[in-house]
């Protein structure tokens, strides 16, 4: 590549390494005590007979020998999330490509994947971020066994990626690779979805006519297709280099995709049987790549869910991140993407016109990616901008684009959309938040209005259809943190206040909830923290405060006078009940689960 790494990368790199000197020493030990006693395994004869009773003769012999690669599979399969649905047949597909290689298989174990479309509005969403901490126990009890002499990760939607990552770096001694089964094919344009939604919103569009285009939209196996959180995940692992190159975006049950399987199965046994190299996953995720990970967030536009997933992920491998570190790199990043909701474009457009591989491509060339990071194909990020085409049903690599394929979708980093990535962190007397701007209008960056305080985003709605909001407002919405009911989705919102926004009014929202990679337009402080329900000052609004959310100077501030001098007090207000849904069970996650900035993890302390 041509440019050295930009001299400010280098720098908040090298404050996240010191920052993390400790606790990547502790993480680090903890591995190379994993991998000496995974070298000496020590199964006994019982052991070895319950872990090949069920395997085919010659697998079972190959086993018992050890002189095959035996392969781990944690799948989220499950065939209700349409990005799922492919893998139902990808343990036998894998267990055939293996023996090719003189490996074998096992599905170590499965994990839960919850579809936050399917519980969005719902009380189920509220299960939504714990499933994150749920995935990765799982997936550590599917690696306990310890048989496996590598790892395959089958999960592609939005907390199921970061979880299995979470999990897979607590046997971070193991070669490991994620394996995506790409998005569906494009239906209706997102942004006929996001008018009849709105109209809908209006009552200017039926039921039906809304269900219609929601099943134009949501049409068949597959990723949605607009950049969300699952889209964000895809582009996350092939830029810390866990996936092969160019596997991200490519359509599932097609014979290029099959032999991209194909292809991550052999370099997985060939990593395993290098015995004496570094091409573990915990080598892999390291302060360089999760950097590079932050930038492909900032520079593509990705959700903002992973200004949570990140630092949780980082934390996993001993690395300390924070919202500052997101600000300070979105200074300098360029967004260079623009798929919707940041742009027209579906993820399908955005992979023929260069995809992966020409922005990793552009952005090496400018200085925005470390390059000497280690990846599952060995050293150097350089092998990401090939791209995989397939010759006699063979996987063949050619040098990726040097150009966009359409400007209009990406742009080279030189001459981006906008010189920063659209993140802010933002701060003031009611805490510490996230904005997204990379879809936001200039004119909208700051806004001040009156608050009007709600509890439920039910209530939001009510009042949007009541005609209540048709005014200058700051929606200050409380009770949706991690602690007071899991910090589901706020997705119900973008419709009512999108329209809201669209007649004219400065509108905005400031909540302690989540509104992730489709949160749009409209102007919104989220993540706040110290949320309400944990004596947070966003807990201290009340209607008619003057609010000012200002994208350009990262503040958020209550302006009336005697805000500061308020009393917090404890509210039932930002508690819920607990009692349907299996709520309950969750109690101890809602007890111990630690802010947003770090992660809202129930492993992670609060910095």
């Amino acid at each position: 590549m041509t440019n050295m790494t930009h001299k400010k990368i280098i720098e908040i790199t090298k404050k996240i390494a010191d920052r993390s000197q400790a606790s990547r020493t502790d993480y680090l030990d903890m591995i190379e005590e994993a991998q000496t006693a995974h070298s000496a395994k020590g199964l006994s004869a019982g052991n070895v007979a319950h872990a090949t009773a069920a395997c085919p003769v010659a697998d079972k012999k190959s086993m018992i020998a050890g002189d095959w690669a035996h392969l781990a599979i944690v799948t989220a399969y499950n065939d209700m999330l349409s990005a799922h649905q492919p893998y139902e047949r990808y343990p036998n597909l894998i267990r055939g490509f293996a023996r090719e290689f003189n490996a074998t298989t096992q599905v170590a174990g499965g994990v839960p994947a919850m579809c936050d479309g399917v519980t969005q509005g719902q009380t189920g969403m509220e299960l939504s971020l714990f499933s994150r901490d749920v995935i990765a126990m799982s997936t550590v009890v599917a690696l306990s066994h310890n048989t496996f002499d590598a790892a395959i990760y089958l999960g592609i939607c939005d907390k199921i990626v970061p979880g299995l990552l979470m999990g897979a770096l607590q046997f971070g001694h193991l070669p490991s690779i994620f394996i995506p089964s790409g998005p569906m094919p494009s239906g209706l344009p997102n942004e006929e979805k996001s008018r009849v939604r709105k109209a809908y919103a209006r009552g200017e569009a039926s039921r039906e006519e809304l269900l219609e285009t929601e099943m134009k939209s949501y049409h068949s196996a597959g990723t949605c297709t607009f950049y969300g959180t699952a889209n964000s995940n895809q582009m996350l692992m092939e830029i810390m280099g866990l996936h092969v190159p160019g596997a991200a975006f490519v359509p599932p049950e097609t014979d290029i995709r099959d032999a991209l399987t194909r292809e991550a199965v052999k370099q997985l046994v060939e990593n395993a049987q290098k015995t004496q190299t570094k091409n573990r996953i915990a080598d892999i995720v390291n302060e360089k790549s999760i950097v590079n990970a932050m930038i492909g967030l900032l520079a593509t536009g990705g959700s903002t869910n992973h200004t949570i997933h990140l630092p949780a992920i980082a934390r996993a491998a001993g690395i300390h991140i924070n919202w500052d570190d997101f600000d300070e790199l979105s200074q300098i990043v360029p967004l260079i993407c623009k798929i919707y909701p940041n742009g027209k474009a579906d993820i399908n457009q955005f992979h023929a016109a260069g995809g992966m591989s020409y922005v990793i491509r552009t952005l090496l060339d400018n200085g925005y990616l470390h390059e000497d990071v280690k990846t599952v194909l060995g050293d150097g990020l350089e092998a990401f901008v090939s791209e995989p085409v397939l010759k006699n049903n063979e996987i063949e690599w050619r040098t990726g684009p040097a150009t966009s394929g359409d400007a209009n979708i990406i742009s080279d980093a030189r001459t981006p959309f906008s010189k920063n990535g659209g993140l802010r962190a933002l701060s003031g007397n009611l805490g510490r938040g996230i904005v997204k701007i990379s879809a936001v209008k200039q004119e909208h960056y700051l806004i001040t209005a009156p608050a009007h305080v709600f509890y439920d985003q039910n209530d939001v709605v009510a009042a949007f259809e009541n005609g209540e909001l048709e005014k200058d407002v700051m929606i200050i919405l409380l009770g949706q943190g991690p602690k007071s009911n899991g910090m589901p989705e706020l997705h119900k919102l973008t419709p009512p206040l999108s329209a809201l926004l669209e007649k004219g009014f400065n509108v905005g929202l400031v909540t302690d909830g989540r509104m992730s990679g489709a949160s749009g337009a409209v102007p919104a402080a989220i993540q706040i923290t110290p949320e309400a329900s944990d004596n947070g000052f966003l807990g201290l609004v009340k209607d008619g405060d003057m609010i000012c959310l200002d994208c350009n100077n990262a503040t958020l501030t209550n302006l009336t006078d005697d805000f500061t001098s308020r009393e917090i007090k404890s509210t039932d207000k930002t508690k819920t009940s607990y009692k349907t849904m299996g709520r309950n069970l969750f109690s101890t996650f809602r007890e111990t689960v630690s802010g947003a900035e770090t992660g809202g993890s129930i492993f992670f302390e609060d910095m």
